[in-house]
């Protein structure tokens, strides 16, 4: 195998310090570059790994500054936000009772709780926390059929 050009290189490292794994990076330089290179080759530009232990500075700082910038940007991405995941779940439920899909806005309502009620947070209570102090982890949701007359109207 030849080695490759800095500009593939620069592209590896990029792509790692991305979480990318190293079998999706060789098929991203194969489809960019139409270069074949292995994941192993590809995981020793990963300074995080155990192959990459002697990868050369530049591509170190690279990768490190790629990270950073990765993380940071990832903050701003709208949908890693609560608040805005909310709001989109809300307008889902709105327009699933307006088709009258009531699933759906069940899947919607049931989605919304599981946010609220930290269902996707890595974290658990103290064991000394007061239980009235634990978030619930169910949530009980009635529906009413609106559109049905009561019987004793």
């Amino acid at each position: 195998m030849a080695t490759l050009s800095n500009e593939v290189k620069a592209f590896i490292v990029q792509a790692l310090a991305c979480f990318d794994t190293p079998s999706q990076v060789a098929a991203a330089v194969r489809d960019e570059f139409g270069i074949e290179v292995t994941r192993q080759k590809c995981e020793a530009h990963d300074p995080t790994k155990r192959a990459g232990r002697d990868l050369a500075k530049r591509w170190v700082v690279l990768f490190n500054d790629t990270r950073e910038r990765f993380r940071t940007e990832t903050a701003e991405i709208p949908i890693a936000n609560r608040a805005y995941r909310l709001r989109a779940l809300g307008r889902f439920v709105e327009k699933a009772e307006g088709m009258r899909n009531i699933a759906l806005a069940m899947q919607a309502l049931e989605q919304a709780a599981k946010e609220c009620g930290d269902a996707f947070v890595n974290h658990r209570p103290k064991p000394e926390a007061n239980p009235s102090d634990v978030a619930p982890t169910r949530v009980q949701v009635d529906v009413v059929d609106a559109r049905k007359p009561d019987a004793d109207a």
